[in-house]
């Protein structure tokens, strides 16, 4: 049994499961910002666009029965297809797929940038072309004297 905790333990302090973890807190905060934008600032606008449309309220009662508002029909226990609260995830689910493509395009820039700055340019042999370490006086693949860097 102690063999079995330590093991746990060493495996929760790893740190990709530790990133791992962290990640998803983000995401999770990030999905409710997204979840946010959509409903109360992107959704009065496409409704504006479309005629006033009330996404919260576009619903099939399948009772048969019309009611005014989804929580009219809630109320009295209708089953509901909410087809308009699935608009609503669709664009949400867009939206944070195209943040996130875009939060990555940035962070993979600024690590090719970082990673191209902290690597030096090789050094090639004048005659051979090939590939030399910095304080080589000769070159390994065609045997010629190197002039001094």
């Amino acid at each position: 049994m102690k063999k079995l905790s330590e093991e746990f333990k060493a495996f929760l302090l790893r740190g990709n499961v530790v990133d791992m973890a962290v990640g998803v807190i983000i995401g999770a905060a990030f999905s409710a910002i997204i979840n946010s934008l959509v409903k109360d600032m992107l959704m009065p606008l496409i409704s504006l666009l479309f005629g006033k449309i009330d996404f919260t309220n576009m619903f099939i009662a399948l009772d048969g029965n019309e009611y005014a508002t989804l929580e009219a029909a809630q109320e009295v226990g209708a089953a509901t297809f909410n087809y308009g609260a699935f608009i609503t995830a669709v664009i949400n689910f867009v939206l944070i797929g195209l943040f996130v493509f875009i939060f990555i395009k940035v962070v993979n820039a600024l690590f090719i940038r970082r990673q191209q700055e902290a690597e030096p340019e090789a050094r090639l042999c004048p005659y051979c072309f090939g590939e030399v370490h910095e304080q080589a006086a000769r070159c390994p693949h065609c045997c010629s004297e190197l002039p001094e860097a």
